[in-house]
C-alpha cells in the first residue's frame, strides 16, 4: 500500500530537509514543493492567481511522483507491502498562504483539500533558526508562530493523524521515523 506523508508548516521549518532525510531512510522518493521552482523561475512578485497556478502545479507534481513510485515499487505493492511517499507541501499550505497573504482562498484549493487523501501529517515547528533565502518572506518569530498556530489548528480539526516535529535535527528525524514506522505497521 502506498502511504502518503505530508510535511507542512511555516517557511524555514525544515520541511524539505525532513522529506529528503525520510526518503533516504526508507529508500524511497519525496515530492518537492512546486512553489519554490515556480517562484525562482517567475519571480517573487506573485499574485492571488499565481497561487492557483502553484496549487495546480503542486498537485500535478504529486501525481507524477505517485505514479513513478507505484511503477518502481509494483512488486512490493502487489505483495501487500507498504511504501511511503513523502510530500513537501499540500493544499492546506496553499490555503494558509492564500488566506494569510490575500485574505481569501481559491475554491479549487478548498475542493482539493476535501478530495485528496493522505495518511499522515508532519507539522514542522518553528524551533529551528530562520534561514534567509531569496524566496522567504517572514523572518520575524511572531509571524512564524502565528502561522504555526494556524497549521496546528487545521490539523487538530481534521481526521488524518499528525505529529509535531520539533527539537534538534536528530530529534526531529527520530520523531518523524517513529510516526512513519507506526503508520507502516498498520
Amino acid at each position: 500500500m502506498l502511504r502518503k506523508i505530508v510535511a507542512i508548516g511555516p517557511e524555514s521549518t525544515g520541511k524539505s530537509t525532513l522529506c529528503a532525510q525520510l526518503a533516504s531512510h526508507y529508500e524511497t522518493i519525496w515530492c518537492p514543493e512546486y512553489a519554490r521552482e515556480y517562484l525562482l523561475t517567475n519571480g517573487t512578485n506573485y499574485s492571488y492567481d499565481d497561487l492557483l497556478t502553484i496549487a495546480k502545479g503542486q498537485l500535478n507534481l504529486e501525481a507524477e511522483y505517485t505514479a513513478s513510485l507505484k511503477t518502481h515499487s509494483l512488486p512490493l505493492l502487489e505483495s501487500g507491502g507498504s511504501i511511503p511517499l513523502f510530500i513537501d507541501t499540500d493544499m492546506y499550505v496553499m490555503k494558509v498562504w492564500c488566506e494569510f497573504v490575500f485574505g481569501k482562498c481559491h475554491r479549487f484549493i478548498l475542493d482539493n483539500i476535501i478530495e485528496k487523501k493522505y495518511d499522515l501529517y508532519l507539522l514542522c515547528n518553528t524551533d529551528l533558526p530562520w534561514v534567509k533565502d531569496e524566496l522567504r518572506e517572514y523572518p520575524d518569530f511572531k509571524t512564524r508562530e502565528k502561522l504555526f498556530s494556524i497549521y496546528k489548528d487545521i490539523l487538530i480539526n481534521q481526521q488524518v493523524p499528525w505529529v509535531e516535529i520539533k527539537g534538534t535535527e536528530e530529534e526531529r528525524l527520530q520523531i518523524a521515523i517513529d510516526a512513519v514506522d507506526r503508520l507502516l505497521k498498520k
